[in-house]
């Protein structure tokens, strides 16, 4: 992989007309490391938000040996890197050979689950294999509801009443028990994690049985940019808001448990940054060689706003606009799709023209998991940068107000 000092060290060496990954793995390490030094329990990074190989193997090396995993392929990805590193299977929903791949050849010993059937799946796999079932953690999902930009509670989790009921069952066959919840991704309240204790709380005191941990699943945030026609918000503190979820849990009555928790964006959001090209303006307009289909989904939904900075051509010589003053430009993504076209603008100066470069920071969670290959687009390529994504310059779209002012 080509090495660079910064993103525009590698634009204006490699002058590419396809999008390219700037890939940073001391700032993975150091998130990763911030995280695992502030939470008391066990960390599990949520392989979901970014599986990429060099992602995994840099967290490995650097001693992450626990990973919240989803499906056979993940089960794959984590071990081909870390073979003795802990999966913990969390989603609720899983196919009866999935589950028996999982105990059988990759011996997870942790799964979650929402829902009676999903018992009966796990136990008739358990008996067949002739498994010890108190080797067996079973978590039951409670649904929880909260403000966070991707919220999660929709599809997965069984209401307090329904959890007691199944956390009995569990209980009753010999399984050892957990609690957990997912407050969503990219949490915008922190009191969202302590109403969803509350009812951990609650089920755990009307089941009446022993449970063996609580798994506060993710929605930790990360850092984005910001509208800079509006007061800016404040950067999210990982560590403090750690402390205060697990001072939350405390109170809850959970001091005697194990916690656990699956933190994916905000170990790897910042990591990554991409390098898009103009491929053409259009008055206010600017059509780039990626979008929603590829790197770009979270730009999609409105709920997060994409830091963006111009890289300008230096071979072009000639320019129209004031290259100080900073404005709105709608973002339109490489495919035929009328649809792939960014929800939020980028804030870019003036003089932004054909040809020109912008990199785009903190994309290191979901845009490679969720890109695809819709028009035959696929982004691929990859260097490592070295400075970090703030430390480069001014990124336009998470400019102060005074940008705009001057």
């Amino acid at each position: 992989m080509d090495r660079f000092d910064t993103a525009r060290d590698a634009a204006f060496a490699l002058r590419p007309d396809e999008p390219v990954y700037c890939f940073r793995p001391e700032v993975l390490v150091a998130d990763a490391n911030q995280f695992r030094q502030a939470f008391p329990g066990k960390t599990a990074y949520a392989v979901k938000t970014n599986g990429e190989r060099l992602v995994l193997e840099v967290l490995a090396k650097a001693g992450m040996n626990c990973f919240d995993v989803a499906s056979p392929a993940e089960f794959a990805a984590v071990r081909a890197v870390a073979p003795k590193a802990e999966l913990l299977y969390m989603h609720p929903v899983k196919a009866q050979s999935d589950i028996r791949l999982a105990l059988e050849t990759y011996r997870i010993r942790s799964l979650a689950l929402d829902h009676e059937d999903e018992v009966a799946k796990i136990l008739k796999i358990v008996r067949g294999l002739d498994l010890d079932p108190e080797e067996i953690t079973l978590f039951v999902r409670i649904a929880v509801r909260g403000h966070a930009a991707y919220e999660l509670s929709k599809k997965f989790g069984a209401t307090p009443a329904h959890a007691v009921e199944l956390v009995r069952r569990i209980a009753h066959i010999g399984f050892k028990v957990g609690l957990c919840f997912h407050v969503g991704s990219q949490v915008e309240d922190t009191d969202t994690y302590e109403r969803a204790l509350a009812s951990a709380a609650w089920v755990r005191a009307r089941a009446g049985v022993e449970i063996a941990a609580l798994d506060i699943g993710g929605g930790f945030p990360a850092a984005y940019g910001a509208d800079p026609r509006r007061a800016q918000p404040p950067a999210p503190d990982t560590t403090a808001l750690i402390e205060e979820v697990v001072h939350e849990a405390k109170e809850w009555g959970f001091a005697d448990l194990s916690l656990v928790a699956e933190p994916g964006r905000v170990i790897v959001a910042r990591s990554f940054s991409l390098i898009v090209r103009v491929l053409l303006r259009k008055g206010r307009r600017l059509y780039i060689n990626d979008g929603i289909w590829a790197s770009l989904s979270d730009s999609w939904t409105g709920r997060i706003t994409l830091p963006a900075r111009l890289l300008p051509d230096p071979a072009r010589r000639r320019r129209t606009g004031d290259k100080s003053k900073i404005v709105p430009f709608k973002v339109c993504g490489a495919t035929c799709d009328s649809v792939d076209i960014l929800s939020r603008p980028f804030f870019l100066p003036e003089t932004v023209d054909t040809g020109d470069w912008i990199e785009i920071g903190n994309i290191g969670a979901y845009s490679l998991s969720l890109r695809t290959r819709f028009n035959g687009f696929y982004p691929d390529t990859f260097v490592e940068v070295a400075t970090i994504f703030e430390a480069a310059g001014p990124a336009e779209s998470s400019a102060a107000l005074e940008t705009m002012a001057d």
